[in-house]
């Protein structure tokens, strides 16, 4: 399995900036890829913003598989920090976000108000690794574009303030990977969802792997648009096969695998392959 670490200086400073602006805030959105909900998660990051009340937002869950997604919107929520499974194209599940950020923002406005002091609008703050679509989760929110949007993770480089309605102030932070995967699956599944950019990961070896993560589920459609009918145990011959249908060739007519690998990435996180998810539930009795 290929091993990916990727901690660019500029996330070590958008750390510091996350710890410096979390007082500030009353709500923290996490918000993650439902396709690999646990790997797109931030351990570090969130130790910093554990005292607050959290909305953890499952995005992308229009690329996911809607079984597994409801499994774990019902697994990871916890009283005090609901999990709500959103499509920020479409706006599925906009709603329910918003209620969960009013709800988890009604005592600290009810402690707030018992001071005295004049109702204001809830302050949060989003939070998550790169390219889980933070940006276009705010702009869903918000109703128009008012965040930076990218295919390229690392896209959102500053804070910016962002008015949502007449109640919600929501601060948009940088994307902040981990310094290192404690289990090499993560940094996988990660750069096959596009949280990694593609230059510092080998993208034949993340393609192959993911052929193999994903033939069971999709195999009609990865028949019909790769012409994948088997998986091979040499993940780069699963690379030719799909070069071949394609007519992915090189001076030769040889095969030309790293088309291949950019073309399989390429399709899975453009869900043109369907629905899937990279990790299914944990059992109950296992402790997240």
């Amino acid at each position: 399995m290929p091993v990916i670490q990727w901690f660019p200086g500029h996330m070590a400073k958008a750390r510091r900036i996350l710890q410096e602006n979390a007082p500030l805030v009353d709500v923290v959105l996490e918000i993650v890829d439902a396709r690999c909900p646990l790997a797109s998660r931030n351990p570090d990051l969130m130790r910093l913003v554990a005292q607050k009340p959290q909305v953890l937002i499952l995005n992308k869950a229009d690329l996911a598989d809607p079984a597994a997604t409801r499994a774990w919107v019902e697994r990871l929520s916890e009283p005090g920090r609901p999990a709500v499974a959103l499509d920020a194209v479409k706006g599925t599940g906009a709603r329910e976000v918003l209620a969960a950020v009013r709800r988890a923002f009604g005592p600290v406005l009810e402690a707030w108000t018992a001071k005295g002091r004049k109702p204001r609008p809830a302050r949060v703050m989003a939070v998550g690794i790169p390219n889980v679509g933070k940006s276009s989760v705010i702009n869903r929110l918000a109703g128009a574009r008012r965040a930076h949007v990218g295919d390229r993770p690392g896209v959102t480089r500053g804070k910016q303030w962002i008015r949502i309605g007449a109640d919600v102030e929501l601060l948009d932070m940088p994307g902040i990977l981990v310094p290192k995967f404690d289990d090499p699956r993560d940094g996988v599944l990660l750069a096959a969802v596009g949280c990694v950019k593609d230059e510092v990961f080998d993208r034949r070896a993340v393609a192959a792997e993911l052929l193999t993560l994903i033939y069971e589920p999709l195999a009609p459609t990865l028949a019909e648009r790769l012409g994948l009918t088997r998986l091979d145990p040499e993940p780069e011959n699963n690379l030719a096969a799909v070069a071949r249908h394609r007519g992915l060739l090189r001076a030769g007519e040889q095969v030309d695998l790293d088309a291949a690998a950019a073309l399989v990435l390429r399709e899975f996180r453009e869900g043109r392959l369907g629905r899937v998810s990279l990790q299914t539930p944990c059992p109950p009795s296992t402790k997240l």
